[in-house]
């Protein structure tokens, strides 16, 4: 998810220090194919303190994922996942079709992307 002037209550410079942890942390996950919890991920990050079920996660994800995508790395944020299942959330697949992707089959659509992203990474 995001939101053109989503005020998420953080100054900017935190919040896009803590979207650069994130990104780091992901960064190395997707280069072992390895999904990281929600909770695991907002765990490690310092410049802001979310917790997993954090309205602003969503969108912080969001923002994420489209510069990701847009810089032609994928959706970094395939390998967030739930504690409980080990799968993306709903937001995910929102976003993906959002930025035309076809994700039918939710399953594989993530497992090609993890793939993507792991060679992306190397």
């Amino acid at each position: 998810m995001d939101r053109d002037g989503f005020n998420h209550g953080f100054p900017p410079a935190a919040w896009d220090a803590a979207k650069g942890e994130a990104r780091e942390i992901m960064m190395k996950r997707a280069k072992r194919g390895a999904p990281i919890s929600y909770s695991e991920l907002v765990d490690q990050i310092r410049s802001v303190s979310m917790d997993a079920h954090d309205p602003r996660l969503a969108h912080f994800l969001g923002e994420i994922s489209r510069a990701e995508d847009a810089n032609g790395r994928g959706m970094l944020t395939a390998v967030v996942v739930h504690k409980h299942d080990g799968f993306p959330g709903q937001g995910f697949f929102e976003l993906a079709e959002e930025l035309g992707r076809t994700v039918k089959d939710r399953e594989q659509f993530w497992i090609e992307e993890m793939r993507r992203l792991a060679d992306e990474a190397q």
